[in-house]
């Protein structure tokens, strides 16, 4: 494995650990509370980190062919699957599966935009705080601004704006100005909620408007 690649994915086994401290003391009610992904709640996607940790490139077409190359449908059964009846079932396997370096067939950027984006859809709405990696996060946003939104990521959101990180060194596109740190600039563009009061700048409200 590449040095970069193995620099990687050490940062999502940190992240994971991570969410997994985060989890381990989280009340039986609050695994049902919604997510900001949409339509899953807590479990479920802790059910889907644990499902994507175990994807291979050969079972991740297998699971799409199944799912008549729906996405979101493959990722449905994926989260059934894993989904046990005691969330504290799944968090075990989550820890199980946590050095993991299985991938479906996608560059490892993605692992990334994974580990930060999902993280926070299950820390946002438990008001668990976490001091995330500007620097890597960075590294996910620049992936994520040149994916277009069909394939889970937020080109066509960007457009038109010039996107600049306050606490890393990021900068993007043309257009009025928006500044915010690198976490909501990879929550907005990966199409999650992020407050107005996150951004400033000439195009900030205007943005926030969009999102």
């Amino acid at each position: 494995m590449k040095e970069a690649d193995v620099a990687l994915w050490r940062l999502v086994h940190d992240e994971r650990q991570a969410l997994i401290a985060d989890l381990e003391p989280l009340a039986s009610t609050s695994w049902l509370s919604a997510s900001t992904c949409p339509g899953w709640n807590v479990h479920d996607v802790l059910a889907h980190l644990v499902d994507t940790a175990k994807t291979t490139r050969l079972s991740f077409m297998r699971d799409m062919l199944a799912a008549r190359f729906d996405f979101d449908r493959a990722n449905a059964v994926g989260v059934a699957r894993e989904k046990a009846q005691d969330p504290q079932e799944t968090l075990a396997e989550f820890r199980a599966v946590r050095l993991r370096t299985s991938s479906p067939p996608a560059p490892l950027a993605t692992r990334l935009v994974e580990a930060f984006v999902h993280g926070e859809d299950i820390r946002g709405p438990l008001g668990i705080d976490r001091d995330y990696p500007a620097e890597h996060v960075a590294t996910a946003l620049a992936y994520q601004l040149k994916t277009s939104v069909k394939m889970g990521g937020g080109k066509e959101l960007a457009k038109g704006w010039h996107m600049m990180a306050t606490d890393t060194v990021f900068s993007h596109g043309a257009g009025a100005e928006v500044r915010a740190s690198a976490m909501a600039l990879l929550l907005a563009v990966s199409g999650r909620p992020v407050a107005v009061t996150e951004f400033s700048g000439a195009g900030a409200e205007t943005f926030a408007a969009t999102l």
